[in-house]
């Protein structure tokens, strides 16, 4: 049987955690930033975790 290949897309957007997390960024900070506030854009830094209705989906895409 062949190998099950991982979702190209996914592998480079989500990492996992020592915990067995999905890390994931925040959406909304690539471009038309001039009309977004300073505050909004510095609380899209960062990572933050997939919520949990979505790690089965996420999971599935990343054969884990």
């Amino acid at each position: 049987m062949p190998k099950v290949k991982t979702k190209s897309g996914a592998k480079k957007r989500f990492k996992l955690t020592g915990t067995g997390k999905i890390k994931r960024k925040h959406a909304f900070k690539s471009h038309i930033l001039t009309k977004k506030e300073t505050k909004q854009k510095r609380n899209l830094t960062g990572m933050t975790v997939v919520h949990k209705t979505d790690e089965k989906n996420v999971k599935l895409m990343l054969n884990i």
